[in-house]
């Protein structure tokens, strides 16, 4: 086990950890910009810039929605660097961030707003993929810790 920890990090944690704290670094800025209220960043991610409606409709989320979307965002990224490090906490981080998802998106498949962005194209699929690629993260983490790639 000890031969393992003291060997060169293989190249496929340097390739999935460093795209994976690209993908998750961009769902933290998205978290700030829409927490900042930052109108210009939320009206060229909205197709007819109505981010006027998206922040009421994001500031009608209860406690425990909004909680849930900064945990997925926050322990998603803190899991990808912990990747990059070799931490077996990585995995850890990525169940919390699985976590948030489950409260931020089960509140928002339960009470779907009425913005069509959020319904068609990219909108309709996102919150999917953010969930596969967590999920994959997951995997990938659990299955390199087993082999004693993380310490």
């Amino acid at each position: 086990m000890e031969a393992t920890n003291n060997a060169r990090t293989p190249a496929h944690l340097w390739i999935v950890g460093g795209l994976a704290t690209l993908w998750n670094a961009f769902g933290a800025y998205d978290y700030l910009m829409t927490r900042m209220r930052n109108m210009d960043y939320l009206n060229s991610m909205m197709p007819g810039g109505d981010a006027t409606a998206m922040l009421t409709y994001v500031d009608s989320f209860p406690l425990w929605a909004q909680a849930g979307w900064g945990m997925g965002v926050w322990f998603g990224l803190l899991g990808s660097i912990m990747l990059l490090v070799r931490s077996r906490w990585a995995v850890h981080a990525f169940i919390l961030s699985l976590a948030g998802m489950v409260l931020s998106f089960g509140y928002q498949f339960t009470h779907p707003s009425d913005i069509v962005a959020t319904h068609e194209g990219a909108g309709a699929v996102m919150p999917y993929v953010i969930m596969l690629v967590g999920l994959a993260l997951l995997a990938y983490a659990s299955a390199n810790r087993k082999k004693g790639l993380l310490r």
